[in-house]
């Protein structure tokens, strides 16, 4: 099966192009690194898309996270690791992959922008948005994880 990122060059830069839009939206919000990488591997992880959390597990670590707080992220709701900005974009990131029943996500999503604000909350949906893009190319070009060598 071909990789679909491979399959239509001119739909991948363009993918490519949305991501580098957002990734400036959100750093011209304020979001930083850490929070945006934390989401993107809680965003992998509710899709299952080894690839990307393979990627985004090592970026988070790069940007500071530690393998303490990533370990937390499934439970990041009931853990006091993440501070209120970080439990507002990691609501976004499962409103947005979930999408649960209308009145879960507006109530998810309504705290999430009071907290955020116009700015940030309006870029970490689209980062969010842009995330399950790519764990969906991902997953459906069977993008493979190579392991470590030691």
């Amino acid at each position: 099966m071909p990789f679909l990122d491979r399959s239509d060059p001119e739909a991948w830069k363009a993918l490519n192009a949305l991501a580098l839009k957002v990734t400036a939206a959100v750093e011209a919000a304020g979001v930083d690194r850490q929070t945006v990488e934390l989401m993107n591997v809680r965003i992998s992880q509710l899709n299952g898309c080894s690839f990307c959390l393979d990627l985004h597990s090592r970026k988070a670590s790069e940007a500071g996270a530690t393998a303490q707080r990533l370990a937390q992220l499934p439970a990041w709701s009931e853990s006091a690791l993440f501070d209120v900005v970080e439990c507002a974009v990691l609501a976004i990131a499962e409103a947005v992959t979930r999408l649960p029943d209308p009145q879960e996500r507006r109530a998810a999503l309504t705290a999430a922008h009071d907290t955020l604000g116009d700015e940030a909350f309006t870029a970490v949906e689209w980062a969010a948005v842009t995330m399950n893009a790519y764990n969906r190319v991902s997953i459906l070009s069977e993008h493979p994880v190579r392991p470590e060598r030691r």
